[in-house]
This record gives C-alpha cells, structure tokens and sequence, in this order.
C-alpha cells in the first residue's frame, strides 16, 4: 500500500535499464567510444538517448557524463571543481556505441545537430569553459572524421549565415566520471533544467 502510495505521487520508480542496450545487440562488433562536449550534459545526454533509445537497437548501447580535457595535474575533479573554470574541464558525454548500427560520422553530425556551436564557452545562458563545444576523439580515424564532418557541417548549415563553428577537436584524454546524481538527470527528473539550445537544429 505504502509503495502504491508512492508511486501516485511520484510517478513510478524510475528504471535505468530502459535507457541500457541488452548485452546481446554488441556481441556482433567491437563497440566503440565517443566522447562530447556541447553545454551542460543533462541535456546533452537526454537528447542522444532520446533520438537513439538503446532500447531500440539504434546504435548507442550505454552513457555516461563526466569531466574531461582539463588540466593534467588535476585528477577526479568534482562538478564544484569543474563549475569554478579553475580546473579547465568541460562537462561531457561518453557514448559507448555500435558503429555497425550508427557511424561515429552520423554521431557528430547529430552532435552539430542539437547544440550551438558557434559560441565560445557558452550555451544559451550557461557561461562559462566547461560549457565550451568539444569533441574529443578517441582515435586517429575519429579525429579524422570529426574533422571532414565539421568542414562538411561549416560548409552545409553555418557558412549560408554568416557563422563559424568554434568547436574544439583534440585527442581524447583522461575521462572522469561525474557524480551519480547526474547520470540520466532527466530522466530522473523530467521537470530539471534543460539547456534551450539542446533541440534539434535542422
């Protein structure tokens, strides 16, 4: 009774494997890793796995949000650490994904897709370095893609405007993951902030 209770004024619990691919939809091919950075990661994250429910076999298989591309004498830097700029990391998305399902390349263009890339450190109100719009590729083939997809996106979507994508592109480097509460934060809680220009683009 107490649980039923609950659950009508809370919605019913939520349940983080509805946002987990089954084990069996990898075993036919190495996944691979790809890691961005595009504002404030709660919504970074959502619109990936909303457009890509691993559920559903599209390709994206888990996630996760944390730190990286900060200052190497820095180590487990938390989201206060990160928050203050001192540390240099940005807020960022792992994807682990199956490149026999989805391409790395249709990944970035989707990245380009859902988030303004042409401001420095900033998105929509949020200010600031860990803001700023990143890829950070895991391989020598990665940043080689990144790289032909952005002249590809510059040329197609931004240069018409008049704008010019400010997007980082480095190897990837250390990764740390960010604290529990934040991972699937709206799923979690559908009604927490949500970054404006998290949608889709074009």
């Amino acid at each position: 009774m107490l649980g039923r209770f609950r659950s009508l004024l809370f919605g019913p619990p939520f349940d983080p494997s509805s946002l987990r691919a089954t084990m069996s939809s990898a075993t036919n091919a190495s996944t691979e890793i790809a890691t961005f950075a595009a504002g404030c990661f709660w919504g970074v994250e959502h619109i990936f796995l909303k457009h890509f429910p691993p559920k559903e076999n599209k390709g994206i298989i888990k996630t996760a949000v944390g730190y990286t591309g900060g200052k190497e004498t820095v180590t487990n830097p938390g989201y206060r650490d990160v928050c203050s700029g001192e540390t240099d990391h940005a807020e960022a998305l792992r994807i682990e994904f199956d490149p026999t399902i989805v391409s790395y390349a249709d990944l970035v263009e989707f990245f380009y897709r859902t988030h303004e890339p042409t401001t420095v450190n900033r998105q929509g109100n949020d200010r600031g370095t860990q803001y700023r719009s990143a890829i950070f590729a895991n391989t020598p083939k990665q940043l080689e893609i990144a790289l032909a997809v952005t002249e590809e996106v510059q040329q197609k979507h931004f240069t018409p405007k008049g704008e010019k994508i400010v997007t980082q592109i480095v190897e990837a480097g250390p990764w740390y993951d960010a604290e529990d509460y934040h991972q699937l934060y709206l799923f979690k809680n559908p009604n927490g902030y949500q970054c404006a220009t998290h949608r889709l683009h074009w």
